[in-house]
């Protein structure tokens, strides 16, 4: 089969899988292209609540595809950015299940989304020094805001993988899961995700991502939605709640 990208939507969770098996999921160019588009479509989705990016199979995704970068390597780096930036963008919560490899612009990509949840035997790596690439500016502030400098110099420099627990420790991973254990895993707290208020995940992950300048415009979604009053409400009379505000929709 073609490389591709193949998405569905089930339980308001959409699924994103990176599909190029004989190449263990490298991206190709038009995987690359490919992704921006995917992406808005599933954003515009009112009864998409949340979004996972995995690989097919036992990888989640080994890179660029090299024969990407024979042409002109600042093309291939662009459309790299352009899918990861795009990814970093999505409004909703963006979760990377990882089996296997995750290296280079596999890595790039799992970076861009809010969580990382690895299985055990999961390696990881930054790789452009293995190459002479000079890795982008925006993907390297986004790599030291999750690991620090310390660790994201460790591992540009390098080129060097790290195993899932090293991950984990350093803060490029969120959570390990024994193996066979994380489509589990993953199900488990993407239903919780999408049970919870979508005007604090979106608020709070516009802040977390660094956003200062929407105290009032959240505060104003804050009070014409609702939801505060009905999640007390839920909580007083021990249900569940029915939160109303939803992320907009473009067009």
């Amino acid at each position: 089969m073609e490389p591709q990208l193949q998405y569905s939507v089930t339980d308001a969770v959409a699924t994103v899988v990176i599909r190029h098996p004989e190449k263990r999921n490298a991206m190709t160019a038009a995987m690359w292209r490919s992704l921006p588009p995917v992406l808005d479509a599933l954003a515009g989705d009112p009864a998409v609540r949340a979004l996972v990016l995995t690989g097919e199979g036992g990888t989640f995704c080994a890179g660029a595809d090299i024969s990407t970068l024979l042409g002109s390597p600042e093309e291939a780096q662009g459309l790299a950015v352009a899918a990861e930036e795009a990814l970093a963008a999505f409004p909703k919560p963006t979760l990377a299940a990882v089996r296997g490899h995750c290296v280079g612009g596999g890595a790039q990509l799992a970076a861009a989304c809010d969580l990382r949840f690895a299985e055990e035997g999961a390696l990881f790596g930054v790789t452009p020094a293995k190459l002479g690439i000079v890795y982008p500016a925006s993907s390297t502030r986004r790599l030291v805001s999750l690991v620090g400098p310390a660790t994201a110099k460790y591992l540009l420099f390098s080129g060097e993988l790290i195993d899932a627990e090293q991950a984990l420790r350093t803060g490029l991973a969120d959570e390990v899961l024994p193996g066979g254990e994380l489509g589990k895993r993953v199900a488990e707290f993407t239903r919780t995700l999408v049970s919870r208020s979508q005007l604090t995940q979106a608020a709070a992950k516009e802040f977390a991502d660094g956003r200062t300048d929407r105290d009032a415009h959240w505060a104003g979604q804050a009070r014409a939605s609702g939801d505060t009053a009905e999640g007390v409400a839920a909580f007083l009379e021990r249900r569940q709640p029915r939160f109303g505000w939803s992320v907009p929709t473009s067009g």
